[in-house]
């Protein structure tokens, strides 16, 4: 049996190792020599080849009158009568405006009802979307508008200084959208009002619009990677349609989302925003009140006022749920279905508010930018410290670390997913592509864990060193070379630090030039120049020598210890 693998192995290295990177040659060798994939346990789902707009406005017509959102600012309803002719109209007045198929909109905004129209609005003339973290800074920004090669920007007017900032900075974006304008922006040359777009005549809609689903893209989402800046990850039609499809199957979120009240505190710019909330609450006819952000009273209050039954939460909101003395304080009956992911957490947290709140159900799922979300805690069951099983027509495997090869229940290893709705690739980066996902479409996660004999499956560790704060990811590579920048450090090393509240914090070690430098003006160095969430609030500390191997890498473990 050695003699055949080693065969096996000879040959096929022998035939590929040319054309394939040496890691991506694990999954060719392991359906050579055995089959340790796990697949999922529903039927395969029928993926239709659409507009992923039609695809999720199909049942419009059949909800009608029923309200579709709720605008958690105002209190004002949107019917689905409304939403629709609202996307009808705005996606006429951005064609009549001059934006064609194929041009890239980017949107900075937090979610709200116009978030909503401007995306599918978007999608429906053929456009490319690219969602935008509202709380990135200017030059954050002028990246993802320049990589995207937006022509379009749209934002609500409290951001619209450091969007015109970042605009002028990438030097591509022609037009600027201003959402809900109450008119004291106007508009100008470069200007458009967003009111005037949905009051726009409808009569340009693209009703016979040529698309390829799966070839077209619909979605550019940003994620941060461990080689710094952000790397634009182009989702299709048909991969937008594929994930939704996988998630509304009834032992997912199907049967819950046909008769919910959603509160949407996960940003709609975030790839769980979009499927597990704004699109699948609308496919199915939920009513959605949309949170621009999280404040606990706000949070709390919405839930009690609207009857909210069922939202999607990243661990700190767990944690909130879970131990602050202020839910006592309000009437949250109503909320019966909690489903929460983007970073562990602790099975004792989420079993304590399950049993605090008297939830019927409570799901943990998985997903990342690239895959949209691939493994859910079915309805039925639930499994300590468990991501779920993999969604109808996706398959799994764990590559070892050392071997390579596929390996059988309670080993760990390397996530690999396959399924419809794995990404079409890294926007301009084909070398990033290429080593991401294999020949054989295998997409490789950068996620360590297992599957137990049962099929579910545990994430316990991370080959990418990405923070996770707060649910939102922070390339260490991405502080680490603005901290360069600093005349007085001649080398750094950033990490996460575990913090109840966010889950972990940037920290970075620090080796100074000068005994002047101090922590306070490390962390303010930063501090101007990215996000809130990027920020070094597990602080900074100093020490004589950053711990490296021999090829240079920077030893992170020995950082942690």
């Amino acid at each position: 049996m050695k003699s055949l693998q080693a065969n096996v192995v000879f040959a096929v290295l022998t035939q590929r190792l040319n054309s394939v990177p040496c890691r991506k040659l694990s999954t060719i060798l392991t359906d050579k020599l055995t089959d340790c994939t796990v697949k999922s346990p529903f039927p395969a789902v029928a993926i239709p080849e659409a507009n992923f707009y039609n695809h999720v406005f199909q049942h419009f017509p059949k909800y009608g009158k029923k309200t579709a959102l709720i605008d958690g600012v105002t209190g004002r309803e949107y019917s689905y009568n409304e939403v629709q002719e609202s996307v009808v109209n705005m996606a006429s007045g951005l064609v009549r405006s001059g934006m064609q198929k194929g041009d890239a909109l980017a949107l900075v905004s937090p979610n709200s009802v116009e978030f909503c129209t401007t995306f599918f609005s978007t999608l429906a003339m053929g456009g490319i979307m690219s969602t935008c973290n509202p709380n990135y800074t200017s030059e954050e920004l002028a990246y993802q508008f320049k990589n995207s090669n937006s022509k379009y920007v749209a934002t609500i007017p409290s951001l619209l200084p450091t969007v015109q900032e970042a605009a002028s900075k990438a030097g591509c974006v022609e037009k600027v959208i201003v959402l809900g304008d109450d008119g004291s922006v106007g508009e100008g040359k470069n200007m458009i009002s967003y009111q005037s777009l949905v009051n726009d005549s409808g009569s340009k809609f693209p009703h016979y619009l040529k698309l390829d689903p799966k070839g077209d893209t619909a979605v550019i989402l940003y994620s941060s990677g461990t080689t710094g800046y952000p790397k634009g990850v182009k989702m299709s039609h048909y991969n937008l349609s594929s994930n939704l499809t996988q998630l509304t199957y009834p032992s997912i979120l199907g049967t819950i989302h046909q008769t919910a009240t959603l509160l949407a505190v996960i940003p709609f710019f975030h790839i769980g925003g979009i499927m597990t909330t704004l699109t699948s609450g609308l496919y199915k006819g939920s009513t959605i009140v949309t949170l621009p952000q999280f404040s606990p009273e706000k949070f709390l209050h919405f839930t009690s006022q609207y009857h909210v039954n069922c939202v999607h939460l990243v661990p700190p909101l767990v944690m909130f749920l879970a131990r602050h003395t202020m839910i006592d304080k309000y009437d949250l009956s109503s909320l019966k279905h909690i489903t929460y992911g983007a970073a562990p957490t602790a099975h004792k947290v989420a079993s304590t508010m399950k049993r605090r709140l008297n939830l019927l159900t409570l799901q943990h799922s998985y997903g990342m930018s690239e895959i949209g979300i691939s493994h859910f805690m079915p309805l039925e069951e639930f499994k300590p410290n468990s991501v779920g099983i993999p969604l109808p027509s996706v398959k799994c495997k764990v590559m070892d670390l050392e071997s390579g090869l596929a390996v059988g229940p309670d080993c760990h290893g390397e996530l690999v997913i396959q399924g419809p709705q794995v990404m079409l690739g890294y926007h301009n980066n084909e070398e990033a592509t290429s080593s991401t996902i294999n020949l054989d479409d295998w997409m490789f996660t950068g996620d360590v864990g297992y599957y137990d004999k049962n099929g579910y499956f545990y994430i316990t560790d991370r080959l990418k060193e990405l923070i996770k704060v707060k649910g939102f990811q922070v390339a260490p590579a991405e502080l680490e070379a603005l901290l360069l920048q600093h005349p007085h450090i001649s080398d750094v090393a950033v990490i996460g630090v575990d913090d109840e509240k966010s889950g972990e914090l940037p920290r970075a070690f620090v080796v100074r030039s000068s005994d002047e430098l101090s922590e306070q003006e490390v962390e303010d160095f930063v501090k101007g120049r990215v996000a809130e969430h990027k920020q070094l609030k597990g602080g900074v500390k100093f020490i004589k020598e950053i711990p490296k191997s021999l090829s240079g890498k920077i030893l992170r473990r020995l950082l942690r210890s």
